[in-house]
C-alpha cells in the first residue's frame, strides 16, 4: 500500500469530539476516522494556508466540476451546475430542509434503525417522527413497503429522510428499491431528502446508486445531500452540497438555507471538494480496502469468540451494526465503558428496533480494533455472569 493505515495517530488533546469529549481508552462511537487524511489533500490545504489571507470566499468552476465529474465518472449520474447549492454540512441541510419544506406538526418518515441525528432534526423543529421499521430476519434488513405506505399516506406526512447507503446497517440500496420508494413518495406528495454522505465508503467491487439517478420521478421529488467529508475524513472542514433538480423545490430549500446562514463556505471548505475528488482517489481506494478488511476481521472475531453476537453483513460505511442477542444495548454499553473504557454506540439511539444492537466504528488501526474486541469479549463474559 502507498498509504500507511496502520500508523497510530494520537488525537487526544486536539479538540476531537471523538477522543476528547468522553474520556475513553477506545472511542468507537463518533463517525470519523483515526486515519490521516490523504496527503494530497492536506498539501493543498497547506498551500492555501501559506497564502496567509482568509477573507470571504466564492465558489469557482473547480468546485462545481469536482462534484460533477466525480458523480458522472463513478456513479453514472450527470449533475448540472444549476442543480448545486453549497451548504456547511449535510446535517445543517437536513434541519434547514425540515424547517423550510414542512410545517410544525407535520410527520417526517424515517426508515429505522437509522442515523440518530435524523430524530434530532425532526423533534427539535417540532415535527413528528414516524418510524417505518425495516424488516429484520436472519441478519438481513428489508423495507416494509406496506408499513412505509401506511406512514406516507397520512395527511400530515410531508417528508421522508432517507439514508443512502444506510447508516447504521451498512446496506447499499438497489435500483428497484430506490424506484419503488420514489413512486410511493410521488403518489402521496412526499418530498425525499436523501443523505448520501457515506456514498463512497464501500467494499471493493461495490458502488452505491444515487437516489435521484434512477428515474425522472426520483429527480423531481428529491434533495440529494453529498460531501467529501465522511469518505475523505474531512468532517471538521464543513463542506457539502445539495443537488436539487426541481426548480420550485430548489428555491424553497435555498431560501431556507440562506435564512439559516448555512450557505457560505470557509476558506478550506471551498477548495476541499476539488482536492478530494481530483487527487484523493488512490487514498480512498486503499482506505476502503483497509476498512473492509477490518470488517472481515470483526466478523471472524465475533464468530469465534462471542458467538451470541451477530455482525450484520454490510457493504458500505465504516460502521458495524451488531445484533447482541436480546441484551439491552444501553445497559451493555454503559457496563462495557465502566469496566473497560471502550465506548460504543447503543442501538436504541437509532430507533425502537435498535434496542438489542450496538454500533462500532472500525475506521481505525487493526491493532486498536483487536485490543478493543478483546476488551468487549472480557466485558461480555463478566456481564453474563453478573446478570445470571
Amino acid at each position: 500500500m502507498k498509504y500507511d493505515f496502520d500508523f497510530e495517530t494520537n488525537r487526544k488533546n486536539t479538540n476531537s469530539l471523538k477522543w476528547d469529549e468522553i474520556e475513553s481508552t477506545y472511542p468507537m462511537w463518533v463517525a470519523d476516522m483515526d486515519f490521516k487524511t490523504a496527503p494530497e489533500i492536506t498539501d493543498g490545504f497547506l498551500k492555501r494556508i501559506n497564502e496567509g489571507i482568509f477573507g470571504y470566499n466564492v465558489l469557482n468552476d473547480k468546485f462545481y466540476e469536482s462534484y460533477i465529474n466525480w458523480w458522472d465518472k463513478y456513479h453514472n449520474f450527470k449533475i448540472k451546475k444549476d442543480w448545486i447549492i453549497f451548504s456547511t454540512g449535510v446535517v445543517p441541510s437536513i434541519s434547514s430542509a425540515v424547517r423550510s419544506l414542512t410545517n410544525i406538526g407535520d410527520n417526517v418518515v424515517i426508515l429505522t434503525p437509522v442515523y440518530n441525528i435524523f430524530f434530532n432534526s425532526i423533534i427539535n423543529n417540532k415535527r413528528n417522527v414516524l418510524e417505518s421499521a425495516l424488516k429484520y430476519e436472519n441478519g438481513i434488513y428489508e423495507i416494509d413497503y406496506f408499513d412505509l405506505e401506511e406512514k406516507l399516506k397520512l395527511e400530515k406526512t410531508s417528508l421522508l429522510i432517507f439514508c443512502n447507503p444506510h447508516n447504521p446497517i451498512g446496506k447499499i440500496w438497489d435500483k428497484e428499491e430506490l424506484i419503488k420508494i420514489g413512486k410511493l413518495c410521488k403518489k402521496y406528495n412526499v418530498i425525499v431528502i436523501s443523505d448520501e454522505i457515506h456514498c463512497d465508503i464501500v467494499a471493493p467491487g461495490y458502488s452505491y446508486i444515487p437516489f435521484a439517478s434512477v428515474s425522472d420521478i426520483n429527480k423531481d421529488i428529491s434533495i440529494t445531500l453529498i460531501s467529501p467529508s465522511k469518505c475523505f475524513n474531512l468532517a471538521g472542514i464543513q463542506t457539502s452540497i445539495a443537488v436539487i433538480i426541481n426548480e420550485n423545490l430548489k428555491k424553497k430549500f435555498e431560501r431556507g438555507l440562506n435564512t439559516d446562514e448555512c450557505a457560505e463556505g470557509n476558506t478550506l471548505a471551498v477548495i476541499a471538494p476539488n482536492l478530494a475528488f481530483n487527487y484523493g482517489r488512490a487514498w480512498l481506494d486503499e482506505m476502503n480496502e483497509y476498512v473492509f478488511n477490518n470488517r472481515l476481521f470483526v466478523e471472524k472475531y465475533f464468530n469465534e469468540n462471542i458467538k451470541e453476537f451477530k455482525v450484520i453483513k454490510g457493504y458500505a460505511t465504516y460502521l458495524v451494526w451488531i445484533d447482541i442477542n436480546g441484551i439491552d444495548s444501553k445497559d451493555f454499553k454503559d457496563y462495557l465503558f465502566k469496566k473497560t473504557g471502550v465506548y460504543i454506540s447503543d442501538g436504541i439511539l437509532y430507533g425502537k428496533t435498535g434496542k438489542s444492537f450496538i454500533r462500532i466504528n472500525i475506521a481505525t488501526t487493526k491493532k486498536r480494533i483487536k485490543e478493543a474486541l478483546d476488551l468487549i469479549k472480557e466485558a461480555y463474559n463478566m456481564y453474563i455472569i453478573e446478570r445470571k
